[in-house]
């Protein structure tokens, strides 16, 4: 069953009411996967690099991050003086509304849930997870502070780079299913010849998490906030909620991210024995697992390095896997 009659094209007031409700079935349980992802980042960081982790907080801190959001929440809401005051309050809302908006098409189950089926999913979650960098841009400007300003210039510069090889890289998936349907594009692979498209994509997929690594302003790519050389880089003179809003919109990011790696490479929700639900949140779990991984395994990149990279390196890739694509496509 579905909350919207997609055969009808129907928008009477039941319909509208589910759609609401799903929205915020959505939301809650954004928030709740965010609550915990930084919960176990911390703890994964903390046992590979041999220290203990949040434990004061609830039993084994698990109420750790849900104080640092009360207190955060609590705390004074500082715009500074010389700040352009309508853009430095609004930025946080440009950058977290498109991080919670590309969660309305990405399917979490067969059944297709909450969320809606959209034959361009994968040009929405582009577009939509581009007016992010806007969000960031406006905050590093707006708070007339040399860090922030170069850190939203970073950050511009990075995810203009790799959006290329990221929409690229989908490409090739696109080629082998003939949709942006993202429940059509699961279809197709579990039809013959049964091969999830890691294995004709694998080129691709290196570059899709690549560049998803870099759009996310993970490590080693997190040079827009850099700690070491710009204090926090461009959200460096927000406080309370406005600073959470930036903290929640990067990791609403990394589950729309997994889970469209998922979609795209490992066939979503496709597996024997386990109920679709289950399989696919353990797919974006592995995801979620490789993005900390990176953070405490690995040390930040030069600016220039990175954008080197994007553009000699991973571009002419990416037109490569897709010429490939293109080619077997034709052949067979």
């Amino acid at each position: 069953m579905e909350f919207f009659n997609w055969t009808n094209n129907q928008l009477d007031l039941p319909t509208v009411l589910a759609m609401v409700i799903g929205a915020v079935i959505v939301l809650a349980f954004t928030l709740g996967f965010v609550t915990y992802a930084i919960y176990f980042e911390r703890k994964i960081i903390g046992w590979m690099q041999w220290r203990i982790g949040p434990n004061r907080v609830g039993p084994l801190g698990l109420f750790q991050t849900i104080a640092d959001v009360l207190k955060l929440l609590l705390k004074e809401d500082v715009v500074p003086a010389k700040a352009d005051k309508v853009l430095f309050v609004i930025a946080p809302i440009i950058a977290f509304v498109p991080s919670f908006m590309v969660l309305a098409v990405i399917p979490f189950t067969s059944q297709h849930y909450f969320t809606a089926m959209s034959n361009v999913g994968i040009l929405y979650y582009i577009a939509l997870s581009a007016t992010t960098i806007l969000g960031v841009l406006l905050g590093g400007w707006a708070s007339n502070n040399k860090y922030a300003l170069i850190g939203g210039m970073r950050s511009a510069a990075q995810m203009i780079a790799y959006e290329v090889p990221l929409a690229m890289s989908m490409l090739g998936v696109i080629l082998l299913a003939g949709s942006m349907n993202f429940v059509e594009i699961v279809e197709a692979q579990q039809n013959f010849p049964y091969v999830w498209y890691i294995v004709p994509q694998f080129l691709g997929f290196c570059i899709f998490l690549i560049s998803a690594t870099a759009e996310l302003n993970r490590t080693p790519f997190d040079l827009p906030e850099a700690e070491s050389e710009l204090v926090a880089g461009y959200f460096v003179e927000y406080t309370g909620f406005r600073f959470a809003f930036y903290m929640l919109a990067e990791y609403v990011y990394v589950l729309a991210m997994s889970a469209i790696a998922v979609i795209l490479f490992f066939g979503g929700w496709s597996g024997p024995f386990l109920p679709d639900w289950l399989w696919f949140a353990l797919k974006v779990s592995a995801f979620v697992f490789f993005f900390f991984w990176v953070r405490a395994s690995m040390p930040r990149i030069r600016t220039d390095q990175l954008l080197s990279f994007a553009w000699k390196v991973l571009i002419p890739l990416s037109l490569l896997n897709l010429v490939l694509t293109a080619v077997v496509k034709a052949l067979t």
